[in-house]
């Protein structure tokens, strides 16, 4: 099987894994979402099934006939069905444990594999090839009568089984008669019946998946493609400090680069304020407030961070390890701030509220079918990126209205806001890198400038919600003048149309969250003609640009799916619902196997592209079946 994104995510919000549509682990990092991948084949440039492929944990059939993936309802639990030539057939369930345990919630670095034979007795091979420092090499193994140990990489992890050992070792082909348990984690010793206990922790975490979607408020209509992007949204959290990925992977390229170009591959396993921002409204839609409020106190330590000028310690994985190559000169951010500078907040943070995410090259691994390069780290939290200001606030402010907290938000929490409104004041008329983080030119750029306006906006309401009327006014003061400052610049008069950059005449898909943030109606003459603009400019097919200029990695040369669902927002918006919900349906055809989506597709819509599974894909999917499904009152 060729190398593609029809990737099946697994994971607890504290482990996570891709595994393939041949039922193979191809991609989980440890100890972290943004650690050294323990399982690296997904950007080895060899096909998984080749018999030299390495950074895979695999379960070969002979003679394999066909291969049947789904998810167990309402899980992120995947099944695999293999049959063979002969008859036979088996089941392999893939998970990480997640339930709740001893007053707590259990979400170990642990993934489980549980092969149950379901007919005949097939013959199969499993191969576990874990490799470290980045694709390097082979992890070494010490062995037990029921354990394996993979020693080498930052973290020694120990499978644990029921099955030969020396059959996995060797990876000797044998006949599957009983069912097999295999619980991969860290290296502790697994005092318990272990096929009892992972059937158990196979059915306490069923239970806790379904019971989390439970609490959501689903639309009528497209039920089944919401609940799974919103699973797939909480995987892309790391519980343990409230973080928010934009995407599991790194370096899935943008599309295929032409020979001598740079390819667009970038770093997306870390927390952009920017994505997580629009992932907890989605979920918010849907009634998710833990995500929420697990995100709020991951927000408080970064405000806090940046009011007192404090930085977080260099996460281990972040440093270059030997043999590392240096991102290519020249690509650096036209505007650079210092991480260290009182008030100043970064576009993106590591998972651990680490500031410094250096960006370097891997020279072991290939890349996603021998397109490289494969960053680690990403150079954009060295830029000046002015809209995250708003975002900060905007994640916030619900929790000065949402009684369903558990710890709604104060007037401290008010007062240590502030600072974030006065720095938007401040850069709202200044040039940034943008939301799509230039790394060689500098505007001022209109939708940063519209955030800083929703930033003071909403500090406007937040002050009025916790009695300090004198600040409401001064907040509210503050965002007309922004408006007007917007209002007057950002219009283009020879155009009639609002541009991507003050006194500028460029497109930017951007433009259309105008009426997201409420600074414009649907209805708004200007905002009218901006948005045909922008459709005309922009739209290739049934897809969005982001933009259609040359950028420092030359002319874009996929779509960017949110900038389409926020088109089919707009239609819907502007009375074209009919048009949106055709659209919607498209893309919702173009998901992969797993119900999912990466970043780009290309023009023809036939492939993805880019990091996945993305968030910001997965989020435009919930916002626009909540906008555009029948009431529930149509069927009562």
């Amino acid at each position: 099987m060729s190398q593609t994104l029809e990737l099946f995510p697994i994971g607890n919000c504290a482990a996570s894994a891709l595994i393939d549509d041949g039922g193979r682990y191809v991609w989980a990092c440890a100890p972290r979402v943004d650690g050294d991948p323990f399982f690296s084949g997904l950007l080895c440039d060899r096909d998984p099934a080749h018999e030299a492929a390495q950074g895979l944990w695999s379960v070969d059939v002979e003679d394999t006939a066909e291969i049947r993936q789904s998810y167990l309802r309402n899980t992120p639990i995947l099944s695999t069905e293999i049959v063979d030539t002969h008859g036979g057939a088996l089941e392999i369930i893939d998970f990480c444990p997640r339930y709740r345990q001893f007053g707590r919630v259990y979400r170990p670095l642990a993934f489980i594999r549980i092969i149950r034979p379901l007919s005949g007795a097939p013959r199969l091979r499993i191969r576990c090839r874990p490799t470290f420092n980045y694709g390097e090499r082979k992890t070494t193994t010490t062995n037990g009568s029921n354990h394996i140990r993979y020693l080498g990489g930052e973290v020694t992890m120990r499978l644990t089984t029921d099955a030969s050992v020396g059959n996995i070792l060797d990876e000797r082909v044998f006949r599957l008669e009983e069912p097999i348990a295999m619980f991969l984690g860290p290296d502790e010793g697994f005092d318990a019946d272990i096929a009892i206990t992972t059937e158990r922790m196979l059915r306490d975490t069923t239970v806790y998946w379904r019971s989390w979607v439970r609490t959501l408020s689903v639309p009528l209509e497209w039920q089944e493609e919401v609940i799974r992007a919103a699973i797939t949204l909480k995987l892309c959290a790391f519980e343990e400090t409230g973080a928010i990925v934009a995407a599991l992977t790194t370096s899935i390229p943008e599309h295929a680069p032409a020979p001598g170009e740079p390819g667009r591959n970038w770093d997306y396993r870390y927390c952009w304020l920017r994505d997580a921002y629009y992932v907890v409204q989605a979920l918010n839609r849907l009634g998710a407030a833990d995500m929420l409020e697990n995100y709020l106190g991951y927000l408080r330590n970064l405000v806090d961070q940046a009011r007192h000028g404090h930085v977080a310690p260099v996460y281990g994985q972040m440093s270059e390890p030997k043999g590392a190559t240096p991102a290519k000169p020249g690509l650096g951010p036209t505007v650079i701030a210092d991480p260290g500078k009182a008030g100043h907040v970064q576009p993106v943070y590591g998972v651990g509220l680490e500031p410094v995410l250096t960006e370097w090259i891997a020279p072991h691994l290939p890349g996603y079918r021998g397109i490289g390069p494969v960053r680690i780290g990403n150079q954009a939290h060295e830029h000046l990126q002015h809209d995250v200001y708003g975002q900060i606030v905007l994640s916030t402010v619900q929790a000065f209205f949402d009684e369903r907290l558990f710890r709604p938000a104060t007037e401290d929490d008010f007062r240590a806001l502030e600072p974030i409104g006065e720095r938007a004041f401040e850069l709202h008329d200044k040039p940034d890198a943008s939301l799509w983080e230039f790394r060689g030119r500098e505007a001022v750029h209109t939708y940063s400038s519209v955030m800083c306006w929703a930033a003071c906006d909403r500090l406007g309401n937040a002050a009025a919600r916790v009695g300090l009327p004198e600040r409401a006014h001064y907040w509210n003061d503050r965002a007309k003048e922004i408006r007007h400052t917007i209002e007057t610049r950002a219009w283009n008069e020879e155009l009639g149309r609002y541009a991507a950059t003050f006194e500028g005449d460029e497109l930017d898909a951007s433009l259309l969250q105008l009426i997201d943030v409420r600074f414009t109606t649907p209805d708004d003459p200007r905002m009218q003609a901006t948005m045909a603009a922008v459709e005309k400019g922009l739209r290739r097919g049934p897809f969005m640009l982001r933009y259609a200029i040359p950028d420092d990695f030359g002319t874009p040369k996929t779509a960017f799916n949110f900038c389409t669902f926020w088109l089919i927002e707009a239609l819907h918006l502007s009375g074209r619902s009919e048009e949106a919900r055709e659209l919607f349906g498209q893309m919702l055809s173009r998901r992969t196997k797993a119900g999912l989506l990466s970043e780009d597709i290309t023009f023809d819509g036939k492939e993805l592209w880019g990091n996945y599974p993305q968030t910001y894909s997965l989020v435009g999917l919930i916002n626009c079946a909540t906008l555009l499904s029948r009431p529930w009152s149509s069927v009562r």
